[in-house]
């Protein structure tokens, strides 16, 4: 893996199947999410990267979604239909540009905690956190990945 930040050696990763659990809400109602699909997975030196294809089923069809994963921080970054760049680090509050075929919008990550179990054979990442449009509209979300070669 030559860069953490999404670019890879193709001999350093290796096909895996990536199983997705999110969960958003606010206090009065939820949404839960499940995505299985496969995808491409590397680790070196305690950080882990992995990319795969966005489906109907998120709603962003025809998007690359690529994971960085250090030690204490998580960056996503999609492109295609949709195109945005989250940072997650615990205890920090990041703003980005969601920008999507409508429009654009500001939102804002504020990240509690960061669990990662990634290790060469893939593992699991679970990172919980409050996202807002505009300083307004808070959600409570929590995303679960496994990773399994």
């Amino acid at each position: 893996m030559k860069d953490v930040h999404g670019n890879f050696d193709p001999a350093l990763t290796r096909n895996v199947l990536i199983s997705i659990k999110g969960l958003m809400g606010t206090d009065e109602d939820g949404e839960d999410i499940e995505l299985v699909t496969g995808g491409r997975y590397g680790f070196e030196e305690k950080r882990a990267a992995f990319e795969y294809m966005e489906s109907e089923l998120t709603g962003m069809k025809g998007t690359k979604t690529r994971v960085s994963v250090e030690p204490d921080e998580v960056l996503i970054t999609r492109s295609g239909t949709v195109n945005m760049q989250m940072i997650f680090a615990e205890g920090r509050k990041h703003y980005f540009n969601y920008d999507t075929p409508y429009g654009s919008m500001t939102m804002g990550l504020a990240t509690q905690s960061i669990k990662n179990e990634l290790g060469r054979d893939g593992g699991r990442l679970e990172v919980n956190y409050l996202m807002d449009l505009d300083s307004a509209m808070t959600t409570r979300n929590k995303v679960e990945i496994e990773i399994k070669a």
